[in-house]
């Protein structure tokens, strides 16, 4: 029954969202580029999608941050609730081919570390920034643990849920700060400082939401693991 209510409500909130996209106006969104690189000085940056992201549409962005971390949290609780024996088993690798995932892991991640910190930075002024930093330091991860060289998160530790909340937290702070410096109005940066506070949000994000996305594979590892040792 509830399988039901849930497939109901996904479809009709599916069918509002197509409803709603159909029926904005054309004319609303034919020059919003122009527009964008028209108030790109004082966005901060230098690169459109992350003056969109981070400034223009910064609670956007601020929202898609709570999504990530509540679907995490969904996958803890599940998680937890799975757990009714404490069966944990390793994947049994050949020989060959733990070695070439151990060298892999040696050699790729340092670089994978270098590539993450290299999107960061670049963000400012061409393609990259937070979300594909962090969408790599997950990666880094997830082939530490296939190698061997990291477990997987059975009952994360207070440092890691911490890392979980610290890039949205820092977000709020930032919101927060924006409304002192301009009552009623959220996330919107004085020119002066909208440099300084898109990169420290930036900064927060990459960590945090690196530890989020590796966190789905992390954390549901085991369970796999689980089912297949239960067949």
């Amino acid at each position: 029954m509830l399988n039901a209510v849930v497939i109901i409500f996904s479809a009709i909130l599916g069918a509002t969202l197509i409803w709603a996209i159909l029926e904005l106006p054309v004319s609303n969104h034919i020059h919003l580029s122009e527009q964008v690189l028209i108030q790109l000085d004082a966005s901060g940056v230098r690169h459109p999608t992350t003056a969109v992201l981070l400034n223009f549409r910064g609670f956007d962005t601020l929202l898609e941050v709570m999504v990530l971390l509540l679907a995490l949290l969904g996958v803890l609780d599940q998680t937890k609730k799975c757990r009714t024996n404490n069966l944990s088993i390793n994947i049994l690798l050949t020989q060959p081919y733990l070695q070439v995932l151990l060298w892999s892991a040696r050699v790729l991640v340092p670089m994978m570390i270098l590539v993450a910190g290299y999107l960061l930075g670049v963000g400012e002024y061409q393609p990259g920034g937070a979300f594909q930093a962090a969408a790599v330091l997950a990666a880094a991860g997830v082939l530490l643990n296939l190698s061997g060289l990291l477990r997987s998160w059975r009952e994360p530790s207070w440092r890691l849920r911490v890392g979980f909340i610290s890039g949205l937290l820092l977000f709020l702070l930032i919101a927060a700060i924006t409304l002192f410096l301009s009552p009623g109005v959220l996330l919107q940066y004085p020119i002066t400082l909208a440099g300084m506070f898109i990169l420290i949000i930036e900064v927060g994000l990459t960590l945090s939401l690196g530890l989020i996305l590796a966190g789905f594979f992390l954390l549901l590892s085991d369970e796999v693991n689980n089912m297949e040792a239960d067949e």
